[in-house]
């Protein structure tokens, strides 16, 4: 979880937007927050509200998709807003936000490494589909991608309760994963953990992929359709891999243009961690027939 990270190189340089520039860019931070929230939202009041999506499991992970995307959007964004209104803030209080955007964030792949199994096995095992799949066996999975998650944030609590000292928790520091989770083995940690992770959903992805495009030989609608979902999440998964190139994009475009840090840095962190944000309801909320036709009724006030 990366969305303060782009400044994370010259933390240690108090370099600070004057006033005009900071009211423009939380302003439009906030708004691109709470203009795709809303979107979300109403993907999730939709979901709730009718049977024909909460009964199915290939919704029940999309939704669980765009629920973590609220969870980031709302932190980061409070994050941001934070950190230029007080600059600083109380260790204990970062550290809560880091873990819960960070296991939002490492969620995210794992969700879309799963629908890109179901949709293999909808395509290739269409009889034993909703035998395979089952609204059950999708909540116990989500419940496995959350358990995961900790796996990966709980040991850096734990490694930075064991080896800073009580007064560490109690200072203030500029918002960041670097200034909370100091101790060099958690990054190593985690560069090997995401590694790992890229690595299986990627394989997934395109095992996923090629076996959808050569099972379905009769090129049918539905075939199509499972094809051009998986490049999508595939798509998805490209922009989210944004996070692990911001810093090296960041110090590339500063060295070139070093009075444009701050513009620098905040448009990475925009194009870094909303861009990905936008995809998620695109892909469902507007090219999904059964939720664009419910979407028009509470968007556009039609009848159904």
């Amino acid at each position: 979880m990366n969305f303060s990270s782009s400044s994370s190189n010259s933390s240690s340089a108090v370099v600070r937007d004057n006033l005009l520039n900071a009211i423009m860019k939380n302003v439009i931070t906030v708004t691109l927050c709470l203009s795709i929230n809303y979107i979300n939202a109403t993907l999730v009041y939709t979901f709730a509200r009718h049977e024909v999506f909460n009964t199915n499991p290939r919704y029940i992970l999309y939704i669980h998709l765009v629920i973590n995307d609220i969870i980031l959007m709302t932190l980061l964004t409070l994050i941001q807003v934070l950190s230029y209104i007080i600059y600083t803030m109380h260790v204990w209080l970062c550290m809560l936000f880091l873990v819960f955007a960070s296991s939002a964030d490492f969620n995210n792949p794992m969700t879309l490494g799963i629908m890109a199994i179901e949709c293999y096995v909808a395509v290739c095992f269409p009889l034993r589909h909703a035998q395979i799949c089952t609204v059950k066996k999708t909540y116990i999975v989500i419940g496995i991608i959350w358990l995961i998650s900790a796996q990966f944030v709980i040991p850096d609590v734990f490694v930075a309760l064991a080896t800073e000292d009580l007064d560490f928790f109690h200072s203030r520091v500029f918002c960041l994963v670097k200034s909370i989770f100091r101790n060099s083995d958690v990054e190593q940690k985690n560069t090997v953990f995401n590694g790992v992770l890229m690595g299986i959903v990627w394989l997934t992805l395109i095992y996923t992929y090629f076996k959808i495009l050569f099972t379905a030989k009769s090129a049918s609608a539905d075939a199509k359709k499972a094809r051009n979902t998986v490049l999508l999440h595939s798509f998805q998964l490209m922009l989210s891999m944004l996070t692990y190139v911001d810093d090296p994009i960041s110090i590339g475009l500063t060295n070139l243009f070093p009075q444009k840090v701050l513009a620098i840095r905040y448009a990475v962190a925009i194009i870094v961690n909303v861009m990905p944000r936008i995809v998620s309801p695109l892909v469902y909320g507007i090219r999904d027939k059964t939720f664009r036709k419910y979407l028009k009724v509470y968007w556009l006030c039609e009848k159904k």
